[in-house]
């Protein structure tokens, strides 16, 4: 029951939203009504499997640690954000930017966006997973071009093009890992993912490695991965904030689950080291892209976008390492999911403050903007792995299991991470502590927008400082299922 719960919350406040004529209020409490539905049903699934190891409702739907991890990320930074929708849309019809027929289109698509994700991990089926992840696709497409201008129409279509090819190539490569099955006869109805896990070591070897090859494309140009990364940097800056920070925070982790996923099936097929080398290598790339293009960056919403990519790649150098990289990488997906939503909420609000994501024309934003400029401060030093943040000591973990299985590739990852730290250090730096314009005014846009930011904050400075043992318990578990 709870796993329909989830899907249907957000599904019956898009619905609804359908019909409703000329309320913007009615439309804000669709949405949290739903969210308060889908976190309290996320929070069932994962108290379950905490308690019984795993936790499922027929033939369609289940979840594993793994699993429960995603919905927590997925319903914590959605409640987060569709809160904080309320106030920064409200904000942006005050100064005329949107009117109601926008607002309607946003929370109808808003909602869409979260159903898919949670389909996305819940179905045991690889194709209905596939399904769902084309439709985050299309629902944010429409996000993505929201606010109708050239420059946003042209990063939704470069979006939808360029995910719609790479998920393509990942489809090919699932009907790849079904052959065994389709030639044994031993599927009726949809292939689960328990089916692909047994059938894993009597295929061709070969097939086999190609498929992972396939998926790793495809999944991983949703996901983020260099160098099929390009729709990202546009997409999360042209996209309104709250859809940004569900777009780094919740959409990059979901289609990293579809790669884990098929890293199972083919570790059981070929062994751990073809699939460990492919992360370790496009790993690698997406943090040494996105160390170099931090470092020349001009835009704050562009550099919170290739701070993700950096992230990602981190954490595919993780679980490519193998030992205690795992563990770390589902570990630092936790606080980064955190810590991007609370970069992006703070972000949100120096772009009311200031109308601009320029990093040239924001100066000040601790003078203008006290909560959310020592917010967005806090934010940084998490991200950029600064001691005592929880990332840095993931990031520990995760490079010295690489010193002892790859050392070459670990030490180049690190010198990149660092060289992201010191330009990220360089522009927030800028941003907050410059010379607050004389005509801009002080203050916060509004409650609705400093409450969720500091709600997530709190998460991830607890988080950061003590791991609740059955926190501790879903990611080892999580870690050691792979």
């Amino acid at each position: 029951m709870l796993f329909i719960v989830l899907l249907t919350a957000p599904l019956g406040a898009a619905v609804a939203s359908l019909f409703v004529r000329k309320s913007t209020a009615v439309l804000e409490w669709l949405t949290l009504l739903a969210s308060a539905v889908y976190l309290t049903a996320a929070s069932g699934i994962t108290y379950a499997v905490v308690v019984r190891g795993t936790s499922g409702e027929g033939a369609d739907f289940s979840a594993d640690a793994l699993v429960a991890i995603l919905i927590m990320i997925i319903a914590v930074v959605g409640s987060a954000a569709a809160w904080y929708s309320t106030g920064y849309l409200r904000e942006e019809v005050r100064k005329q930017i949107i009117g109601f027929s926008r607002i309607k289109q946003y929370y109808i698509l808003f909602n869409l966006f979260l159903m898919v994700m949670f389909l996305a991990v819940i179905t045991t089926s690889p194709i209905i997973m596939w399904i769902a992840i084309e439709g985050t696709t299309l629902s944010t497409a429409f996000l993505i071009s929201f606010y109708n201008k050239p420059s946003a129409m042209e990063a939704a279509w470069k979006y939808l093009i360029i995910n719609s090819v790479g998920l393509l190539l990942g489809l090919f490569g699932t009907l790849l890992f079904f052959i065994p099955l389709l030639r044994s006869g031993d599927s009726n109805g949809l292939i689960t993912w328990q089916m692909l896990l047994d059938s894993a070591g009597t295929g061709n070897p070969l097939i086999a490695k190609v498929a992972f090859l396939f998926l790793l494309t495809g999944y991983g140009t949703k996901m983020g991965l260099a160098p099929m990364h390009t729709w990202l940097p546009d997409a999360h800056s042209k996209a309104p904030v709250p859809v940004s920070s569900l777009l780094s925070g919740v959409l990059l982790n979901v289609a990293f689950f579809g790669i884990l996923r098929f890293k199972a099936v083919t570790d059981r097929a070929v062994g751990q080291a073809f699939a460990d080398n492919l992360l370790m290598f496009f790993g690698l790339f997406s943090v040494v892209v996105a160390a170099f293009i931090i470092f020349i960056q001009k835009n704050y919403k562009r550099l919170l976008a290739y701070s993700s990519i950096e992230h990602m790649g981190i954490m595919a150098l993780g679980f490519g390492f193998g030992g205690a990289g795992p563990f770390a990488a589902l570990l630092q997906m936790i606080y980064h999911a955190l810590a991007k939503s609370v970069l992006f909420f703070s972000a949100g609000n120096i772009l009311l403050k200031y109308s601009s994501t320029k990093t040239d024309k924001v100066r000040g934003v601790i003078s203008a903007l006290p909560v959310s400029g020592t917010v967005f401060l806090i934010g940084f030093v998490v991200i950029a792995g600064i001691p005592p943040s929880g990332i840095f000591l993931t990031e520990v973990s995760i490079f010295s299991a690489g010193i002892l299985s790859s050392p070459v590739v670990a030490v180049a990852a690190l010198f990149a991470v660092v060289l992201v730290a010191v330009g990220f250090l360089r522009i927030v730096a800028s941003l907050l502590f410059g010379k607050k314009p004389d005509s801009l005014p002080g203050g916060e846009a509004g409650l609705r927008t400093i409450i969720p930011m500091i709600a997530v904050l709190s998460i991830l400075i607890c988080f950061g400082f003590f791991i609740p043992g059955p926190l501790r318990s879903l990611i080892r578990a999580a870690a050691g299922g792979r």
